[in-house]
């Protein structure tokens, strides 16, 4: 199949796949959202930017990972108009809040209908982040990449089937991928080609926890640590995705 501009990442992930090559998508997807909104290129500076920032706000892990990519007053700039934002909602919901209407218990010491609107704007508000939904909306348009490219480049496949597999999240959307995307027949051939290969790798990687426990057994000492030594941060990746050693990204100087 000939490269072209969309399928660049897709093949860049297959080649730096390590134990899932969505997870590298996703990690590079999110590094190039960083960058974006706090950037070089001062993303942050532009008001219809911030104005939509503003209406999403951000994540507590985005947070986190905003305040180590470095840039402090990029990071300034973002919550001062956030702060705005937030204090003229607080203000129009704490005006028209009426806390007698809010969680009184119904016959029978059920709860009524009524609920707490100030707690209903603060879970809205918790409920969307702009990088959490831009990197959402990037990965979704690569998975359409993907299964293009499954089903019509038989070297793309078998490039995937020997792969190391993939974490179980990326596992979970890339099966809801396959039912939505594929035909009868292609479906069961990428099922028949995909559960014997997690079922395989998620074998291997318990394996390698395995013997790191192994090799703290004094009898052991001595016994070659085999693939073991990055068991765990691996073995991490493969549940729940992410590799949980990797350094914050942070901005270049």
């Amino acid at each position: 199949m000939k490269e072209q501009i969309h399928t660049i990442p897709i093949s860049e992930a297959m080649e730096n796949a390590g134990e899932c090559p969505f997870c590298y998508i996703e990690r590079r997807t999110e590094e190039h959202m960083m960058n974006f909104v706090l950037g070089h290129g001062a993303s942050y500076m532009e008001a219809d930017i911030r104005d939509m920032t503003d209406r999403e706000g951000f994540c507590r892990a985005h947070f986190k990972k905003m305040f180590d990519f470095g840039n402090s007053l990029g990071n300034a700039w973002i919550l001062k108009t956030l702060y705005k934002r937030h204090m003229e909602e607080m203000d129009k919901e704490f005006k028209n809040f009426k806390p007698e209407n809010s969680g009184k218990k119904g016959l029978f010491g059920k709860k009524a209908e009524n609920s707490n609107s100030i707690v209903d704007w603060i879970n809205r508000r918790e409920s969307s982040c702009f990088i959490c939904t831009s990197v959402s909306n990037t990965f979704h348009a690569y998975m359409k990449t993907f299964f293009n490219m499954y089903k019509s480049d038989a070297d793309f496949r078998k490039q995937v089937a020997e792969t190391k597999g993939f974490c179980l999240d990326h596992f979970k959307v890339l099966c809801e991928g396959a039912d939505s995307m594929l035909s009868d027949k292609e479906r069961t051939d990428f099922y028949n080609t995909m559960l014997p290969l997690m079922k395989e790798n998620v074998s291997r990687i318990y394996e390698d926890i395995a013997w790191f426990v192994e090799k703290y057994d004094y009898k052991n000492r001595d016994a070659d640590w085999k693939d073991s030594k990055d068991a765990i941060q691996r073995g991490m990746l493969k549940l729940r995705g992410s590799d949980p050693s990797l350094p914050p990204h942070v901005l270049k100087k």
